[in-house]
C-alpha cells in the first residue's frame, strides 16, 4: 500500500473541490501526513467511482462462444477496463436467465464463482450481483444455497418473458436466434417459454418465500424495470428496497417518495435518452429522483455522466460525482468508501486536465495509471 501525500491538486472533499493535500496511508485517507511528496498540480483527486450494476464484463468472460475455459483470465481483463475508467468497486452482474447458454445457470456458476476466488488477487474491489429472472420456478428451491456458496450478497429480480406475443401463442420476434445460443431446438424453446407463461400465476407466492429467505440470509434485493408506482409497492413488501432502471418517472417517483434506493443507467445520461425510449436519466436526475448512476453495459460512462452532469448545470460538481460514488456505496451499504475524508478507504480517481483516467488507486493500492503521472510518482 501507498503512504503519500498528494500536494497542488484540486481535490473533492465533503465540502466540495479545493486545492489541498490529500493523505493516505495503510489504504485509509488519513488527516496528518503520511510519507513521500507527489506533486500533482494540475490534476483533480475525486472518490473512486463505485459501480452498482454493470455486465460488460461480459465480453471478457465471453469473447466467442465456448471460447473463454479460464474464467480467471477473463476477470484480469475485466479489472483493466474497470480501473482504466477510475472504478474502485465494481459489481458485476451476471444473469440466470430461461435465456440459456452465457445466461445460464451453469455459465453463471463459472463465473460467479470465479468472482468469489478471485478476491485477494485482483486490486479493484469486484463483487457479484445475481440478476435472476423471476419465472425459472424450478430454480427457487436451490437458490439459497448456491447464492451462500457464491458469496453473492446482492440480487436483482428480472422478468423478460414477451408475455404480451406469448398469451396470443405467438413467437417472439429473434426466437430462432435465441434458441440456437441457447443450444435448444427453437420449436423446444417455444414451448418453453409458453410453459413459464402459464404459470405466472404461481410466480408471486414463490417471490415472497423467496425473499424472505434471502432477507434472513442478509442480502440485498432490487427489482430491474419497474414501470409503475404498484410494481414497486409489491416489490416493496418483500423487503426489496432497490429500483434499478425505472422505466418511467410514476415508478422512481414512487420508489423515492417511499425512501427506496433508485439506480440509473450512465449510457441514458450520456446518450440524453434511453435507447428503448423509457424515461430519461437526465430528467429523472434533475428532478431528485436518482440516488446511484451505473454503468450498465458501457464502463467509461459513469465518469462521463457525472462531468457531464456538471457541466450542464444540472447538479453541481460534488453532487454530480456523488452519483457516481458516495451515493452507490450507500446503495450497497458499502459505508467505508464514496468520499474522501479521514478514516475512509483510500479509493480515488486522479484525472488530468482534459478529464481522462491518469490513474487509479484502490484501498492505497495502484490498480491504473498512465501517462505523464507516473513520472510524478517515481520521481
Amino acid at each position: 500500500m501507498l503512504n503519500l501525500d498528494f500536494t497542488g491538486a484540486q481535490v473533492l472533499g465533503p465540502d466540495g473541490l479545493a486545492k489541498t493535500t490529500l493523505s493516505i496511508a495503510d489504504g485509509l485517507v488519513v488527516d496528518t501526513r503520511a510519507g513521500r511528496a507527489v506533486d500533482l498540480t494540475g490534476y483533480r483527486i475525486l472518490p473512486g467511482i463505485v459501480d452498482p450494476h454493470g455486465d460488460g464484463f461480459e465480453r471478457h468472460l465471453a469473447p466467442r462462444r465456448g471460447a473463454m475455459k479460464q474464467m480467471t483470465e477473463g476477470l484480469v481483463a475485466a479489472e483493466a477496463e474497470l480501473a482504466a475508467n477510475g472504478i474502485t468497486t465494481g459489481v458485476l452482474a451476471q444473469f440466470v436467465s430461461w435465456e440459456g447458454g452465457l445466461r445460464g445457470m451453469d455459465f453463471a456458476d463459472q463465473v460467479l464463482s470465479a468472482i468469489r476466488d478471485s478476491r485477494g488477487s485482483v486490486v479493484t474491489d469486484l463483487r457479484a450481483q445475481l440478476r435472476f429472472e423471476t419465472h425459472l420456478l424450478d430454480d427457487y428451491a436451490d437458490l439459497p444455497a448456491k447464492i451462500a456458496r457464491w458469496g453473492v450478497d446482492y440480487i436483482v429480480f428480472n422478468d423478460h418473458l414477451p408475455h404480451a406475443r406469448l398469451a396470443e401463442g405467438r413467437k417472439p420476434p429473434r426466437l430462432v436466434g435465441q434458441a440456437l445460443k441457447a443450444q435448444r431446438n427453437p420449436d423446444v424453446h417455444f414451448q418453453m417459454l409458453l410453459d413459464m407463461h402459464a404459470r405466472t400465476n404461481d410466480v408471486p407466492a414463490a417471490l415472497d418465500t423467496l425473499c424472505a429467505e434471502l432477507t434472513v440470509m442478509g442480502l440485498q434485493m432490487g427489482s430491474h424495470d419497474e414501470s409503475a408506482a404498484a410494481h414497486r409497492a409489491i416489490w416493496r413488501a418483500r423487503g426489496v428496497t432497490v429500483s434499478e432502471f425505472p422505466e418511467t418517472l410514476e415508478a422512481a417517483e414512487a420508489a423515492k417518495d417511499a425512501g427506496d434506493c433508485v439506480v440509473l443507467g450512465a449510457p441514458n445520461v450520456v446518450r440524453g435518452g434511453s435507447h428503448k425510449g423509457n424515461a430519461s436519466a437526465l430528467e429523472l436526475i434533475a428532478m431528485g429522483y436518482c440516488d446511484a448512476i451505473a454503468s450498465d453495459y458501457h464502463y467509461p460512462s459513469p465518469r462521463r455522466a457525472a462531468l457531464m452532469l456538471a457541466a450542464s448545470g444540472v447538479l453541481d460538481f460534488g453532487a454530480a460525482w456523488g452519483l457516481v460514488s458516495a451515493g452507490p456505496a450507500r446503495v450497497l451499504g458499502l459505508n467505508d468508501r464514496g468520499v474522501l475524508d479521514a478514516g475512509y478507504r483510500a479509493d480515488l480517481v486522479i484525472l488530468d486536465a482534459k478529464d481522462r483516467v491518469a490513474a487509479t488507486v484502490c484501498a492505497g493500492k495502484i490498480s491504473y495509471m498512465s501517462g505523464d503521472i507516473a513520472a510524478r510518482f517515481v520521481a
